[in-house]
């Protein structure tokens, strides 16, 4: 039975807009640990347990360290899930992934398609990572769901790498595909409308809420062999409304990955 090492990824370096994403990691465990809820997911498996390992934060200097912390808690063969960070890191997160996981899908839950090809200038930008993984090969298959900021680049970029995206605004989660080889979902939190995510750099209204992102993780049948949870901005939350969030989403996949 493989473990799930947890590991919190303290990183903003390549954030565009605004900083405070590599705040979230503690908070989140925070919000998941204060007491407010209980350890079960909702069909009735406890994140309390022994096959879960959290290794902590890791405050990231250097861009590619990402990649080695990442494989490190793989190689001791385990599944990772992470708590980010802005969405840069998913990419040499997935590098490590690609290692031992030469056939991966990957589900990406966001408000943007991340597909550019260099943002002001820096390729490993938070705007950049699918476009890094997927000219690299790293994914079979990228579904993207959540969508509402597509542009032009990005809608050329999503067509030269073959990227399946559900935007928006014809949005039927029934038509998300099911996945074949080992899944790996990375979810940025403003894919969720700010009504329900407030704490996010971006506020890109009519998004997902809640329920149907919960909805889309529980309905998966293949194997989550990883995961993320970036772009939570603890400086814009309100209430800690989205590190509640984020700690409800982070439990629902550990009870899928588990």
């Amino acid at each position: 039975m493989n473990k799930i090492i947890i590991q919190g990824i303290k990183y903003d370096e390549k954030s565009s807009y605004q900083r405070g994403p590599k705040l979230a990691p503690p908070l989140i465990r925070e919000a998941l640990n204060c007491g407010s809820a209980n350890m079960f997911v909702e069909n009735l498996i406890s994140i309390e347990n022994s096959r879960i390992e959290d290794k902590g934060d890791f405050e990231v200097s250097e861009y590619f360290d990402i990649e080695k912390i990442t494989e490190s808690h793989l190689d001791s063969n385990a599944k990772v899930l992470t708590l980010g960070g802005d969405h840069s890191v998913t990419y040499p997160i997935i590098k490590a992934h690609s290692k031992k996981y030469p056939k991966l899908d990957i589900l990406h839950i966001d408000a943007h398609c991340d597909l550019y090809d260099d943002y002001e200038g820096d390729k490993y930008s938070h705007a950049c990572p699918f476009a890094r993984i997927m000219e690299g090969g790293l994914a079979v298959r990228l579904v993207q769901v959540g969508i509402r900021t597509l542009n032009t680049h990005q809608a050329e970029q999503a067509e030269k790498y073959n990227v399946e995206i559900h935007q928006m605004k014809d949005l039927d989660l029934s038509a998300i595909p099911k996945f074949t080889n080992p899944l790996y979902i990375s979810l940025d939190m403003d894919g969720f409308d700010p009504a329900f995510a407030p704490g996010v750099s971006h506020h890109e209204p009519g998004g997902l809420t809640s329920r149907q992102v919960i909805d889309l993780i529980q309905n998966i049948d293949s194997e989550i062999i990883g995961a993320d949870i970036v772009e939570y901005n603890p400086n814009r939350d309100f209430q800690n409304m989205t590190a509640f969030l984020a700690a409800k989403m982070m439990k629902e996949i550990l009870g899928k990955m588990l």
